[in-house]
């Protein structure tokens, strides 16, 4: 028998079953680089891969961003542009398309997987699966129950056995959540059907599952002002609620109390995200092409006018520069768009600044925001006049109104503007991996597991009791790291 208590050195495995190891799993680009960084194995040349890659983390990075669902889906000339931009580093373009992946769902961190999004007065947030929810409980959308109508903490959502929450979507008085298994569940406000409960009226004050999708697995939700756009897994797309404007995408202004498939996408290719503004949906398909429609008054749609689409429409400006998307964010008055590249794209409502063009002049279709094309981009987020874009080191730029502090920046007044792309320097010292931003409170999540929230406070939403509002990023403490602290203060 072999003897199988001989320890051997990794450096005696052959150089292509390392290979294999390093490219078969979940590894992200930070753990590519740290191997390279601590291991001469992983950094030096090998005759098992091609001279063109200068280390074997690096070939590893290539065979990951082969294999990843955004490069594999970019055209030829998209990957070229991607690669040149990451100046031929392909572990800093997998940090890309892993940081692209996570902005709308939840991102790994040292703490375990995080989601946050920030509804109009009130936060939830993703925590390895359970979630957790602050603010004020208008019509049940924290899900804690009816006689809960605020909670100044982050408090944990019963859901039922075995629902491990993987996305979700908070709105103005409502929110929706995807499980592991594919299961959507909603709370809050049902008085325009966008809960998805039938002929119900009458507000959800738990997260109930919505039976008209059952057997139709899901993978995100978006919630709007009235109604809820869901993405099924296969690339459909359902909507239910309020369609005043034609928000729901069925080529009518007839409400649905139920989720209702849109047909127009049926052969225009899989759908692998959606956004939900105030009154409009963004859904983008793989090959790169958003498609809007609902309300136009705020030029959202960005078609160039301001008629409403009550069908999914291609946004011809995007086409006609070759411009292959990869995330979009849709705001109250504005929207905001990420190319393959990692360039930020703007339109809409130019209020306080929240384009980013140095004024607040309206935009009718998307405009390329120059300022930032020395960084490379990573997610994008609008809300009410006010954006937040996250670049692939870490950083934090926003512009907009400040909104009672929602913007971050400790040295302006509460209702400044800021016109053009600024640095968050309150959150330089950490690697911010995601930002949502609510009416008037904005909340950070860290590669550390860290959460950072400022602005308004008044009603618990910042998960902070004694504060009614802050200018400055505060790290909010969540409820299984106190209870962490005080079994250690006991033990000890």
């Amino acid at each position: 028998m072999a003897d199988r208590s001989h320890a051997f050195s990794i450096e005696e495995l052959p150089a292509h079953l390392i290979l294999e190891i390093l490219s078969s799993g979940r590894l992200s680009s930070s753990d590519l680089a740290c191997l390279e960084a601590t291991c001469r194995i992983f950094r030096g040349s090998h005759v098992s891969f091609p001279n063109k890659f200068r280390s074997m983390t690096e070939f590893a990075a290539f065979h990951l961003c082969e294999n990843h669902l955004i490069f594999s889906q970019l055209p030829p000339h998209a990957r070229k542009n991607l690669v040149e931009r990451c100046c031929g580093n392909w572990k800093k373009v997998l940090r890309f398309l892993q940081s692209v992946e996570q902005s709308t769902g939840t991102v790994n961190t040292s703490a375990g997987n995080m989601q946050v999004t920030t509804g109009r007065y009130h936060t939830l947030l993703i925590h390895d699966s359970y979630v957790y929810s602050c603010g004020s409980s208008l019509c049940g959308v924290l899900g804690h129950g009816q006689d809960t109508t605020q909670s100044v903490a982050f408090s944990r959502i019963s859901f039922p056995s075995f629902s491990q929450v993987i996305n979700m979507s908070a709105s103005h008085n409502h929110a929706a959540f995807v499980t592991e298994s594919g299961e959507v569940f909603t709370c809050g406000d049902n008085s325009s059907f966008c809960c998805g409960h039938g002929e119900v009226r009458r507000a959800i004050f738990r997260p109930t599952r919505v039976e008209a999708l059952n057997g139709i697995p899901c993978k995100q939700v978006a919630s709007g002002l009235y109604f809820t756009v869901i993405l099924g897994k296969e690339g459909q797309v359902f909507t239910c609620g309020s369609n005043t404007h034609g928000q729901l995408g069925h080529g009518d202004n007839l409400d649905r109390p139920t989720p209702t498939k849109v047909e127009s996408f049926e052969g225009v290719g899989n759908v692998v995200q959606i956004a939900a503004g105030a009154s409009y949906t963004f859904a983008l398909t793989n090959d790169g092409t958003v498609y809007s429609f609902g309300s136009c008054s705020n030029f959202c749609l960005g078609h160039g006018d301001q008629h409403d689409e009550l069908l999914p429409r291609a946004m011809q400006s995007f086409k006609r520069k070759n411009v292959h998307v990869v995330r979009v964010s849709a705001g109250d008055e504005h929207a905001v768009a990420l190319d393959s590249n990692g360039y930020v794209y703007t339109w809409g409502r130019g209020y306080c600044g929240a384009l980013g063009h140095g004024d607040e002049n309206d935009k009718t279709s998307p405009e390329l925001l120059s300022s930032l094309k020395g960084h490379l981009a990573v997610q994008v987020c609008a809300r009410k006049r006010k954006t937040f874009v996250l670049t692939d080191e870490g950083s934090v730029f926003a512009f907009g109104w400040m909104g009672f502090g929602s913007l971050g920046f400790s040295d302006r007044g509460c209702s400044d503007k800021v016109l053009k792309p600024r640095i968050l320097d309150n959150l330089r010292s950490h690697y911010v991996t995601q930002i949502s931003t609510g009416l008037y409170h904005t909340v950070a999540v860290t590669n550390k597991g860290l959460v950072f929230g400022f602005g308004d406070n008044e009603r618990g939403q910042l998960g902070h009791e004694w504060l009614r509002g802050c200018l400055k990023p505060t790290e909010i403490m969540l409820q299984t790291k106190m209870e962490d602290m005080a079994i250690a203060a006991q033990s000890g």
